[in-house]
């Protein structure tokens, strides 16, 4: 494979290493639900959310337009609008105080929120556009990885920022080093010419490729029963993995009754798991095939949050944690590399932009849902509840839309024959 295309891949992974933000916002909402003597904001759990789903929304939202954007004038210059929006952003979002929520909104919830999908929207369809279809999952989860894997670093850096600057100075200095970091990787982003790419066969997806449409527009996707199938799975997903990263400090502090206090670890550790799940997912998906892999997925994630108001001890949290982190992060190498497996990879920024809305609906429901949940019950136990039923739907939907695929792909060769 073209040297280049690596180039492609690690920039796109540094890319989303910065954009990664969006996962640390637990340790945010955390300290925004502190007393103002104790340096927070004195926000309901609820207002805390706020930000952080107006930028799931954004970051959806933005997308369609962004993928659109990226395959008609290349990725570079949508990556590097996404890099500035993003870290200006958090510089607005500096300005916001216990009385004064705006900043927040408009500054995480809007513009970075806004910056990050523009950015993530690029870098996922240029790298792997450098490779052939044996390798999308691979390449899906090493670009995709940098997201998950953000946390890692920006939880405990976004903690001390927290105790030693307070809100404001967190996000100022933090807006500052994205920008930067985030603008210098988008300039390697960039589309092969004819000619660049060697392909190889497909391995496990074969059968699901040769049927694919081929450079399918986003009409010819969104006609496709296997579209809204794939939808609904995504949506059910996201539902259950964005609760818990949304809330995951919160959490713990609330079922150890305030004895674990170094939530941040577990932020970070999930962010390991869900960087790890989605290379591993990708890697396995080339040899296994997408619906088996993400029917795995969903099975263990629904088992994780049925058990997971169980969870006090911090062995108990290091387990949940790892495993939702894995599964979620999973997700989300999984679903892109099926879109480029059904529907070809030239218009794969627009396309996957349609799919990824249900992200969007899902990262919207969850964490809102979780925390009028807690605010109205006290307990977290209900919303875990929802999550683990709609991840049971989401396997079955994939089982029993797998059976359907198969049998039309099997019909539609015998009449070929025919």
């Amino acid at each position: 494979m073209s040297k280049k295309g690596w180039v492609v891949t690690g920039a796109g992974l540094g890319l989303n290493l910065a954009l990664g933000i969006l996962y640390a916002w637990s340790m945010f909402s955390k300290q925004l639900t502190e007393p103002v003597e104790a340096g927070g904001f004195g926000w309901l759990q609820t207002q805390a959310t706020l930000p952080y789903t107006v930028a799931i929304a954004c970051f959806a939202l933005i997308m369609i337009p962004a993928g659109r954007l990226q395959d008609r004038v290349g990725p570079r210059a949508i990556a590097t609008v996404g890099a500035v929006l993003c870290g200006l952003g958090m510089i607005v979002a500096s300005f916001g105080a216990p009385d004064l929520a705006w900043p927040l909104l408009v500054g995480f919830g809007l513009m970075a929120g806004t910056g990050i999908g523009l950015g993530y929207a690029a870098a996922t369809p240029a790298a792997v556009k450098w490779f052939g279809p044996e390798k999308k999952g691979l390449i899906t989860g090493i670009v995709v990885a940098g997201f998950g894997l953000a946390p890692v670093y920006i939880a405990p850096l976004s903690k001390a920022m927290l105790g030693s600057m307070g809100v404001p100075g967190a996000f100022r200095t933090l807006g500052i080093l994205f920008l930067f970091v985030a603008g210098i990787s988008a300039q390697f982003l960039v589309n092969p010419k004819p000619g660049e790419v060697q392909t190889g066969a497909a391995t496990a997806n074969k059968k699901v490729t040769k049927a694919a449409l081929a450079d399918a527009t986003w009409r010819d996707v969104i006609k496709a029963p296997w579209f809204w199938s794939l939808y609904v799975q995504f949506a059910c997903a996201a539902t259950a993995g964005l609760m818990i990263i949304g809330h995951v400090a919160k959490i713990v502090s609330f079922q150890s009754n305030g004895s674990i206090k170094a939530g941040f670890l577990f932020v970070a550790l999930m962010a390991l798991f869900n960087a790890g799940g989605r290379v591993v997912a990708g890697l396995v998906s080339d040899v296994i095939g997408r619906v088996a892999s993400m029917v795995s997925v969903f099975l263990m994630q629904a088992t994780v949050m049925f058990f997971f108001d169980q969870f006090s001890t911090t062995t108990g949290f290091l387990v949940g944690a790892a495993l939702v982190g894995f599964n979620y992060g999973s997700c989300l190498s999984l679903f892109p590399a099926s879109a480029a497996d059904l529907w070809g990879t030239k218009n794969l920024g627009l396309n996957y932009g349609i799919l990824f809305t249900a992200w969007g609906v899902g990262g919207v429901f969850g964490p809102y849902l979780a925390g009028r949940i807690v605010d109205a019950t006290g307990t977290y136990t209900v919303a875990y509840q929802v999550a683990g039923a709609l991840l049971l739907f989401a396997a079955l939907l994939g089982v029993l839309s797998h059976i359907v695929l198969s049998a039309r792909m099997d019909s539609a060769a015998e009449n070929r024959a025919a």
